[in-house]
């Protein structure tokens, strides 16, 4: 096989759940003939994205840098319910990775469905036949979720992780008290929150000079801002006075007038944030109390 990888695709109009398996089976087989024999390898887990369209070209971009990462089954769900037709229509690819330059490859695959009129509402019928059985299941929501509906409902109800990223809600504060009603059902990430930790260690590092903190000043995306706050009002058992200077990007934190120095970084690509929750399994009791103090105001202590 050539150093790049390899890519065949099946678009299909009005298919059904039982042809886009059948096309899948097709095009492994096709590439296990055509060019990599029988230790083709694939999914590690089944990867689910809910991406509307505004966030389409962004998903892309993030799903192109994890394909040799994570080989995986990717759902990517286009909701489109606005539109004329109850049907849906799909994108379906196999792309293959060589393996530390031997024989073996790695490949993932991708089922893009765009979820027309009556079936954006009811994706949990029609993912859970695609699901890889006895793989984990992990979905990424792009945009702030439309809490308490079918399709988030239904979605939550299968998978053993939502990813959100909560600099992506208009929200905020507030949506944090919708987003903990399903920290019981679901193990939760949230990549806003994984963006805060190198000043979360920077933070942590002046410990015990930072004890009788009182006033928290962070320049950058809301999200950010409050839930550093609401972390540290945890971590400190009080309450700190949050000032917040917006920024796209998070750049500057100082406690009580003294900037915090962190140790310098290229920092992460979007696909690297989401990639490092693909690799968590278990519940982060420590995001979801500062989720919950963000959204009453009050660190619990």
């Amino acid at each position: 096989m050539a150093s790049g990888p390899a890519l065949d695709k099946w678009t299909g109009r009005d298919v059904s759940v039982a042809e886009i398996e059948r096309q899948l089976a097709e095009l492994r087989s096709a590439s296990q003939t055509a060019d990599h024999g029988s230790d083709l390898r694939t999914s590690v887990m089944t990867h689910i994205a809910w991406v509307p369209d505004d966030w389409l070209g962004a998903a892309h971009e993030v799903l192109a840098g994890l394909a040799e990462r994570h080989p995986s089954r990717t759902i990517v769900l286009v909701p489109k319910p606005d539109s004329k037709r109850d049907a849906l229509d799909a994108d379906v690819s196999l792309q293959c990775f060589p393996l530390g330059g031997s024989s073996r490859h790695v490949c993932t695959e991708t089922i893009e469905l765009r979820l027309l009129g009556d079936r954006a509402l009811a994706p949990g019928s029609i993912v859970q036949p695609l699901l890889v059985s006895d793989l984990p299941v992990f979905c990424r929501w792009r945009g702030e979720p439309p809490w308490g509906a079918d399709e988030f409902e239904q979605l939550v109800g299968i998978v053993d992780r939502l990813v959100v990223d909560s600099g992506e809600w208009a929200g905020v504060p507030e949506s944090y008290a919708r987003f903990w009603e399903v920290f019981d059902r679901v193990a939760v990430s949230d990549i806003a929150w994984s963006r805060t930790l190198p000043w979360r260690r920077a933070l942590a590092a002046l410990w015990p000079a930072i004890v009788e903190a009182g006033e928290l000043r962070v320049e950058g995306p809301e999200a950010e801002a409050v839930l550093l706050a609401a972390w540290l009002g945890t971590r400190l058992g009080q309450e700190l006075e949050l000032v917040h200077d917006p920024l796209k990007k998070l750049r500057a934190v100082a406690v009580d007038g003294e900037a915090i120095e962190l140790p310098r970084s290229d920092g992460e690509s979007p696909a690297d944030l989401l990639s490092n929750e693909l690799d968590r399994f278990s519940r982060d009791p420590v995001y979801e109390e500062a989720a919950r103090a963000a959204a009453s105001g009050v660190p619990e202590v």
